[in-house]
């Protein structure tokens, strides 16, 4: 894979948004305070929200392009997607929260996946349990599970972790590093704890109202922030 490339301009209510980065095969957390534009860029990647100008595209496939006039749906575009709520369906078991996600497969295909992901995040037992009959931990992998069971070609993730408490928000670290790893998909996290951002990913992309303050290694981050918002930002998680 050569990358997963994003140009993005978006004027809101006010708000100004105009980023533009790339990452690799890798897990990439977008940093910064609220408001400053992280979840309204995954919307823009997911196709919740219509760039005003720019490009999303994966290597030669391109998923929008002002310029071109692409502009893909959001069904149309291989991405899971995890909230920040989870948005589990409370009317539905864990495994049809989990096949909710494989709506394009054909059954076979849908069954095969699921009980692949069930296996594999450690679920088994669950599968006819509603969403208050399981914990907090097994809530985020039903999650996951459902994001993943159309195989998708990346992973967005906005804040899945802010409700844990930290022994359980440190397990769910561990339990992403585990994940792709063995997907092998790049990975894009949205968070406003620096700790955990430093423990998790292979880069940080620094949000300074809408725009990209830094990029780079998490320590490198750390030890040389780009200007004082860094340097606060930082502060302020520490």
């Amino acid at each position: 894979m050569t990358g997963f490339q994003v140009k993005l301009q978006k004027k809101v209510n006010g708000f100004d948004l105009d980023i533009e980065w790339q990452i690799g095969n890798e897990l990439a957390v977008l940093f910064g305070f609220s408001g400053a534009g992280k979840s309204m860029t995954l919307q823009l990647i997911a196709g919740l929200l219509k760039p005003d100008y720019g490009k999303i595209s994966i290597d030669e496939t391109v998923y929008f392009d002002s310029l071109a006039g692409i502009n893909l749906s959001t069904q149309q575009r291989p991405f899971g997607y995890v909230f920040q709520d989870l948005a589990l369906f409370p009317h539905m078991t864990v495994l049809k929260n989990i096949l909710y996600g494989a709506a394009q497969l054909t059954k076979h295909e849908k069954m095969d996946r699921a009980n692949y992901l069930i296996r594999t995040f450690k679920l088994s037992g669950c599968e006819d349990r509603y969403p208050h009959e399981i914990s907090g931990g097994q809530k985020q992998r039903v999650a996951f599970a459902r994001a993943l069971i159309r195989h998708p070609k990346l992973l967005l993730l906005d804040e899945p972790f802010t409700a844990l408490d930290r022994p359980l928000r440190i397990e769910m670290i561990h339990f992403l590093r585990e994940l792709r790893d063995n997907f092998n998909i790049p990975v894009i996290l949205v968070t406003h704890d620096f700790k955990e951002a430093s423990l998790i990913s292979n880069k940080i992309i620094v949000y300074e109202h809408g725009r990209i303050a830094q990029i780079g290694l998490p320590e490198r981050i750390k030890n040389n922030p780009a200007n004082l918002y860094v340097s606060e930002l930082i502060s302020c998680n520490e």
